[in-house]
């Protein structure tokens, strides 16, 4: 009996053992700006964050963390991100994007800093050249983009939002889909034309579909939606609904500040705050 109330007392102690450590990696608290990674370069913390990884954040940024529907996330350090920053990115996500948060106490301040810890083995060491006049640039965008795709609350709407371009995609990438090498159709803007009774083509970027209607937005930005059966036919097209802007339109100096512009455009930073939240 005395063997057994001891064994008894053993588990119990263990579990309460466990049980504070968990609590302890638990905790929630917002790092300053400037503080670094706990645990970066620790071999069991990379990977613990190698799986987590693996699990939680592959299928949007790729298992080479180079993007698939998320943003590459291989040079957010490059490009002069914090472990903060990053930190607080990851915790509480960000607004009107893919891009979850993970909350307490289902993802631990550990298990954030354990994935950061992976990433920044993978992390691209030095940032890109950089090359361009970044005013100059904000002008071939005003003159050139503008007009479908917005920054900051400004522009078009027939396009993606470029707030956040500049972590969401290398130079490299963007510089290959403005000259027309890269075509894309991301979900929302896939170019579409609809065919009237009468023969009428109405032009836009298709929103919402289903068996029976779809919806668009058209040229003119408008919001229209439209049942199947009183159209003729519904077209998916396959060249990008972004025109190609070849050397004869856009010289490589223009390119270069334009990519100057883009690759400066990271959106808000995550606010920092030491209070427990």
């Amino acid at each position: 009996m005395k063997s057994i109330y001891i064994a008894l007392t053993v588990v119990v102690l263990g579990a309460t053992h466990l049980a504070a450590q968990a609590a302890q990696d638990v905790y929630v608290r917002i790092p300053a700006e400037g503080t670094k990674n706990p645990l970066e370069g620790d071999a069991d913390a990379v990977k613990a964050g190698m799986g987590a990884y693996r699990v939680r954040c592959a299928d949007c940024h790729g298992m080479d963390a180079r993007g698939i529907r998320g943003p590459d996330i291989t040079q957010v350090w490059a490009r002069g991100r914090t472990d903060a920053a990053l930190f607080g990115t990851i915790r509480h996500g960000v607004p009107n994007t893919e891009m979850p948060a993970f909350p307490a106490p289902r993802t631990s301040d550990m298990d954030i800093w354990r994935v950061l810890a992976y990433l920044k083995t993978m992390a691209t060491p030095v940032a890109e050249a950089s090359r361009g006049n970044g005013a100059v640039g904000e002008r071939v965008f005003a003159t050139n983009c503008l007009a479908c795709h917005r920054v900051n609350g400004r522009g078009g709407r027939l396009g993606p939002d470029l707030s956040r371009i500049g972590v969401a995609r290398t130079r490299a990438h963007m510089a290959r889909q403005i000259r027309g090498s890269v075509p894309d159709f991301r979900t929302g803007y896939e170019p579409v034309v609809l065919t009237t009774p009468g023969g009428q083509e109405i032009q836009g970027v298709k929103k919402n579909e289903d068996l029976f209607s779809v919806q668009i937005m058209d040229t003119r930005e408008r919001i229209q939606g439209y049942l199947r059966e009183d159209l003729q036919g519904v077209t998916n097209v396959k060249i990008s609904a972004m025109p190609t802007f070849g050397a004869e339109k856009l010289s490589d100096a223009e390119l270069d500040d334009l990519l100057a512009y883009l690759t400066a455009l990271q959106g808000p930073e995550p606010q920092a705050a030491n209070e427990n939240r």
